[in-house]
């Protein structure tokens, strides 16, 4: 009997969760080993159907760097990496949308055998993502700005979410491959975090999700920072603390905050159930992410609604 009372504890304790975000949008990047584990991709795609039938609008964006990273590596192909962007020619542009939409239709399926309706999309459907190539510029040794041409890597021009509404209207689930197509013809490879901030963006979503393989922002013992007000995460950036791949996921959340997302999060993609523990509970499982500003109003919307504020430490 007390294992029954525990369980009905724990759903009462997502009560006022469910309450606040029904009808709210959440968009969630699935990558890393959270997309390599059957078990964990499992568990994703239960998550993402249960936040379908409480109410809210998941939406569905992923990478597939590992396996973009496998098949050129198969076709004699080498992979080159500046700031956590992968070097895109032709050869690897075309091997990197093949892996893609293989990946869209997995994860497609793996949510319909759970009971969600699901559509596959990339960017280039319904003009999603209008792209256009990335500027990259770096600083060398002596701190010099140098411009670096980084191939088919794509920035996001312009998201039109007539199509997400359309798909959310008639209660399917969204799940979109960062491909998008420039004004000149091009077919642009998109950092999946940067594709997710932008479209969460255009939909100001309640929540922008990434899912990695790390536990989230650290300081530099390498210890788990909570919360992170977005200034600081440029501080950290500037000092050299976040690097490599960790750029474009804190970059891509205060991009996402500026845009009218209310609140930004990185979740360590290898704990089970990571997405219902960051909506459903006070929590949660990596770094949350936020702005001074929208931390205020979103205490007061907390005051009001009885969630119960969020935990200084994990």
């Amino acid at each position: 009997m007390k294992n029954l009372i525990e369980r009905a504890d724990t759903l009462i304790e997502a009560l006022p969760y469910i309450r606040r975000f029904r009808g709210k949008t959440m968009v969630i990047k699935l990558g890393g080993h959270a997309m390599q584990s059957e078990e964990l991709r499992a568990a994703f795609a239960e998550d993402v159907v249960l936040l379908d039938l409480v109410g809210m609008n998941p939406v569905v964006v992923h990478g597939g760097g590992p396996q973009i990273t496998e098949l050129i590596g198969r076709l004699g192909l080498k992979s080159r990496f500046v700031r956590g962007m992968r070097v895109t020619d032709a050869a690897t542009m075309e091997a990197a949308e093949m892996v893609l939409q293989r990946i869209n239709k997995d994860i497609v399926s793996l949510i319909s055998r759970h009971g969600g309706r699901a559509v596959g999309l990339s960017g280039k459907d319904g003009d999603l993502i209008v792209s256009r190539k990335m500027r990259m510029v770096v600083k060398d040794a002596e701190g010099k700005r140098n411009r670096v041409d980084i191939g088919l890597v794509g920035d996001v021009a312009q998201v039109n979410p007539d199509v997400i509404r359309t798909l959310e209207a008639a209660n399917f689930i969204p799940v979109i491959a960062p491909t998008g197509v420039g004004r000149d013809g091009l077919t642009y490879n998109i950092n999946a975090d940067v594709a997710a901030g932008k479209i969460a963006a255009a939909l100001k979503a309640e929540k922008l999700i990434l899912l990695s393989d790390v536990e989230g922002v650290q300081d530099r013992d390498g210890r788990l920072i909570p919360t992170i007000d977005a200034a600081d995460v440029r501080r950290l950036i500037a000092r050299g603390t976040i690097q490599d791949g960790m750029i474009p996921k804190v970059e891509c959340c205060v991009d996402a905050l500026q845009g009218g997302v209310a609140k930004t999060h990185i979740l360590d993609g290898r704990v089970r159930h990571a997405v219902l523990l960051e909506v459903f509970t006070r929590s949660g499982v990596g770094t949350e992410v936020v702005q001074r500003r929208a931390k205020v109003a979103d205490l007061k919307r907390a005051a009001e609604q009885q969630p119960g504020p969020r935990p200084a430490a994990r």
